[in-house]
C-alpha cells in the first residue's frame, strides 16, 4: 500500500484509497470500517502539526540530531528533504557525525 500511495500522492481521497486498498487484496470490510471511522485523524493531524512546526513540507523528508542528555528527545541539527540518493544521505551523517554533537 505504501508504494501505491506514494505513487499516487496527488489522488489520496477516499475512493481512490478503497480503490488501492482493493487492488493489493487488503480486507476490504476491515479497510473500509477504519477508514470511515477516523478513529485515527486526531493522531494523524497530530503528527501532521509536529512535522509542519520542525519545518517539514512533504514527504520524504529526514531530520537528523543528537540524543538530548534525558534519553528521550532529539535534538534536529539537520534537514534532509525529498527522496535523495544515498550519497547525501551519508553526507549528512558523516557532516553530523564529524561535529561530536556540538
Amino acid at each position: 500500500m505504501h508504494d501505491i500511495l506514494f505513487e499516487n500522492h496527488k489522488d489520496l481521497n477516499p475512493e481512490s484509497l478503497v480503490k488501492y486498498a482493493e487492488k493489493i487484496g487488503v480486507d476490504m470490510l476491515k479497510f473500509k470500517e477504519c477508514l470511515g471511522s477516523g478513529k485515527y485523524a486526531d493522531e494523524i493531524k497530530k503528527d501532521m502539526a509536529e512535522g509542519q512546526k520542525a519545518g517539514l513540507r512533504g514527504t520524504p523528508s529526514s531530520l537528523l540530531g543528537w540524543i538530548q542528555t534525558d534519553g528521550k528527545s532529539v535534538k534536529a541539527v539537520k534537514m534532509i528533504r525529498g527522496a535523495q540518493p544515498y550519497s547525501v544521505i551519508k553526507e549528512a551523517i558523516d557532516s553530523l557525525l564529524n561535529t561530536n554533537g556540538e
